[in-house]
């Protein structure tokens, strides 16, 4: 289960015990700091506190800013600044060199636009969602802090943002988030004022599909399941005790390599692992893959048993008059085979993490080299351009 899964459970569990709940979002940073915007803590009237905004150095003080405020409707915002000397002396001594802003809300008010329910209607529904949230502004603008813009995938929008100038801006910077999958915060130059808003996307957990049931398979479940991540488990030799061993994982699926396709869905979000140690298994499993939208698909064992399998498949291709011969690169660039970085791994759970690594890298688009010889920063602003929406 991963961050926000935790708190969406919580804001549940919350509402059952009837507390008051309370939410902290990192929604604009500067400099070095621990984490990013979109970052959330769940407090509760009661103590409770389910999630992190930095390392550990501000979850009491801001849960302290929220207990002063408890009887208070109205959404805050607080600033640390750790680029100050002073900064050390206040005891925060986080030494990021960072400024870290942190919008605090109260949950329980029925609210138009409702953020919680429209982050759980995206894990539950599995598709992508885009949050504007207003968390400054200056001058005359028809807007309150906290007010927000939700996209929802069909281009549908619902806000209590009033201002005309504003929601169109906003119409089109959440397409392009939605494209480029980027969050970001932007200012927003209007006639009568100014306004900062965080444009926050919203992942649903990724969909891991493993094919292969063995025992060097549950560490790689394991591990993709603390990451949050939504995994389905395909067994070809339909074993019952399949079932037990996976128990944990979100779907497991009983199937032959003759029926595969028609049972497991793949989508453009989807990663695949394919670790069956059966050689036929895996030439039908690639059969269905290659020609898919999966974003990642990883085959355990040597290159040489890749390399065959793919020249395997090309035959097939020949002997059937309707398809190509060869596969395009670009289903061959999204083939890991070998899969996982290479970190020397060895026993299944080093394994494990090599391949989960790997895809991490993949679904970031990050090389996975050492940090120590990355000459940008680690976390990067993203400017994107309205003609990448206009071109897709």
């Amino acid at each position: 289960m991963n961050e926000l899964q935790a708190i969406l459970e919580g804001f549940e569990l919350s509402k059952e015990n009837g507390e008051i709940t309370f939410l902290a979002t990192v929604v604009k940073t500067q400099g070095s700091t621990y984490r990013r915007p979109g970052a959330k803590m769940l407090m509760t009237n009661t103590g409770r506190i389910i999630g992190t905004i930095s390392a550990g150095c501000l979850e009491n003080d801001v849960f302290e800013h929220t207990k002063q405020r408890m009887s208070d409707d109205e959404p805050i915002v607080v600033t640390y600044d750790h680029t100050a000397s002073e900064d050390i002396l206040w005891g925060f001594g986080l030494g990021c060199n960072g400024v870290v802003q942190v919008l605090i809300e109260r949950l329980e008010k029925e609210s138009t636009p409702d953020a919680i329910a429209f982050i759980q209607e995206c894990f539950h529904q599995k598709h992508l969602g885009i949050i504007a949230t207003v968390f400054a502004f200056e001058g005359g603008v028809d807007v309150k802090l906290g007010s927000r813009l939700l996209l929802y995938p069909n281009g549908k929008t619902i806000t209590d943002i009033k201002d005309p100038n504003l929601i169109q801006s906003l119409v089109a910077d959440t397409k392009v988030a939605f494209v480029n999958q980027k969050s970001r915060v932007k200012n927003y130059q209007l006639p009568s004022g100014s306004v900062e808003v965080f444009i926050e996307v919203i992942q649903p957990p990724t969909p891991l599909v493993i094919f292969g049931a063995g025992y060097d398979a549950v560490p790689v479940a394991q591990f993709a399941q603390a990451l949050g991540w939504d995994v389905t488990v395909v067994d070809c030799r339909a074993n019952e005790a399949t079932k037990e061993r996976f128990s944990k994982a979100c779907h497991v699926i009983l199937s032959r390599r003759e029926i595969v396709q028609k049972q497991v869905s793949v989508d453009a979000y989807t990663v695949a692992v394919v670790m069956t140690h059966n050689y036929l298994d895996d030439l039908e499993i690639l059969k269905m893959l290659l020609p898919s939208p999966a974003r990642y698909i990883g085959v355990l064992g040597p290159k040489v048993r890749t390399e065959r399998l793919l020249e395997d498949l090309r035959c097939l291709r020949r002997a059937t008059p309707t398809q190509g011969i060869a596969y395009p690169t670009e289903q061959l660039t999204r083939l890991h085979g070998p899969i996982g970085i290479d970190i020397g791994a060895n026993t299944p759970e080093e394994i494990a993490i090599a391949i989960i690594a790997e895809i991490q890298a993949v679904l970031t688009n990050r090389s996975g080299n050492f940090l120590k010889n990355r000459n940008q920063p680690i976390h990067q602003c993203h400017e994107t351009n309205l003609n990448l929406l206009l071109t897709t």
